[in-house]
């Protein structure tokens, strides 16, 4: 599955790295690292300062690359999609094993 499809709000899977198999939303996405909730999970050290007076340990989720995940379903399998042209130009994302169910519509960039 190309990599390329994953946007905001997607369900993923992840496929290599430390947190093998877990699942999660896709937070954000900045060109090849996604940020997915609860996966890649890393402890930051606060110092001291006026909000925090002793200091705290912050646990927080770091981006991992995008060619370590997979577009997942609810359940969380993965899932594999082709693009289809409908008649009237636009394309769209379809379940590759089912070919009429629908994932989503794909925009025209520029």
């Amino acid at each position: 599955m190309s990599s390329k499809w994953i946007r905001k709000g997607d369900q993923v899977v992840v496929v290599a790295g430390n947190d093998k198999g877990k699942t999660g939303e896709v937070l954000k996405r900045s060109e090849d690292r996604v940020l997915v909730q609860g996966v890649n999970i890393r402890k930051k050290h606060l110092r001291r300062n006026q909000q925090t007076p002793g200091g705290r340990v912050v646990e927080m989720e770091v981006a991992i690359h995008i060619s370590n995940v997979s577009l997942a379903d609810k359940q969380g399998n993965r899932i594999k999609l082709s693009v289809r042209k409908k008649d009237d130009g636009q394309r769209e994302l379809v379940y590759r094993k089912e070919k009429k169910s629908v994932y989503r519509s794909i925009k025209k960039v520029g």
